[in-house]
C-alpha cells in the first residue's frame, strides 16, 4: 500500500515510483538503531547502515543510496574524512550528505557551511521530525 506522504522518487528506468534509500554511517549502535527506526516508521525510508567510515564508503558505492546521514565524530576515519572520500569517488560524489553532529559550536557550524553537504542535523535530534528534516534538506536536490 502506498501513502501520499511517503518519501518516494520517480524511477529513472521506468518502473514507476520507488522508495527513497538512506545510508546511516555512525559508530554508535544505539544511535544507528534509533535513527533507523525513526526513518523506517515515521518516514518509511529504506534504511542501510554502516558502523564505520570505511564500511560506509563501500556501502555507498555498492548500494547507491539517495542520501547519506554521516556522523562527524567516529574513531579511525572520522566523518569529515569519510565525506572527503565520498566526494572524491565518482560513484558517490553526487550522493547528498547530511552530517549528524553533537558539535553545535559556532566555529564548527562555520566549518560545516564551507563543505558541500545538504545539511547539518545536531544531536540529540527529535526522532519525530527527523524524516521531515532529511526531506527538507533534500528539497531542490535532484535525488
Amino acid at each position: 500500500m502506498s501513502y501520499p506522504d511517503e518519501p518516494r522518487i520517480p524511477d529513472p528506468i521506468g518502473r514507476g515510483v520507488v522508495k527513497k534509500r538512506i545510508l546511516i554511517i555512525d559508530d554508535e549502535q544505539d544511535i544507528r538503531e534509533t535513527t533507523q527506526m525513526c526513518l523506517e516508521i515515521a518516514g518509511e525510508w529504506e534504511v542501510l547502515t554502516a558502523v564505520s567510515g570505511r564500511e560506509g564508503l563501500i556501502k555507498a558505492a555498492t548500494e547507491q543510496p539517495d542520501v547519506i546521514l554521516l556522523d562527524v565524530m567516529m574513531p579511525d576515519m572520522d566523518g569529515l574524512t569519510t565525506l572527503q572520500n565520498l566526494q572524491k569517488n565518482p560513484q558517490t560524489k553526487n550522493i547528498p550528505v547530511i552530517l549528524l553532529t553533537a558539535k553545535a559550536q559556532a566555529a564548527e557550524q562555520r566549518q560545516f557551511t564551507q563543505l558541500k553537504i545538504a545539511a547539518v542535523i545536531t544531536k540529540p535530534y527529535d526522532p519525530f521530525t527527523l524524516s521531515d528534516q532529511v526531506l527538507q534538506a533534500l528539497v531542490g536536490k535532484s535525488v
